[in-house]
């Protein structure tokens, strides 16, 4: 989920985009036509090679120290999480704990009732994603929770 007002709200049709962040550049977007994988992979290694071997002083004097590759468990995001669960006292309370237990603090929630089961959605703060995923771990281990629906990533200020 991408705000609209961020630049990868635009892309469209056959065009992809490469959204970066680096501490020494900021932030970057490498767009460009691809219409599949090969012409995407090709346009989007193209876009890195030139920028790593432009004239740029900073660049090519080595100005840059060494990107350093993180974890995936090391990304801070916001989440939107969507869970079918079973419709009861207290199972929004077991719900909650999990998030809770697992420092993932909720933003807001939705309960939508069907029956006897009810869907919960949830968009979070910002939390790390080793944090999202054992909240996810303690989800799916309730008896209450029937299924993890949907699990998104939010990106941006929005």
């Amino acid at each position: 989920m991408v705000p609209s007002s961020h630049p990868l709200a635009s892309v469209r049709l056959s065009f992809n985009a490469c959204f970066l962040e680096g501490e020494a550049s900021g932030e970057m977007m490498l767009y460009g036509r691809g219409a599949g994988g090969l012409p995407t992979a090709s346009a989007v290694l193209g876009d890195v090679l030139t920028a790593v071997s432009s004239k740029s002083p900073t660049l090519s004097q080595g100005g840059l120290k060494k990107a350093g590759i993180y974890s995936v468990d090391e990304l801070v995001n916001k989440y939107y999480v969507s869970l079918d669960v079973s419709d009861q006292p207290g199972v929004l309370a077991e719900v909650a704990k999990v998030f809770a237990l697992n420092k993932v603090s909720i933003r807001s929630m939705e309960q939508i009732g069907f029956h006897d089961e009810a869907r919960l959605v949830f968009i979070t703060h910002e939390a790390k994603e080793a944090d999202m995923q054992l909240t996810l771990s303690g989800l799916k281990s309730l008896d209450c929770v029937e299924r993890v629906e949907s699990y998104i990533r939010v990106y941006g200020n929005g």
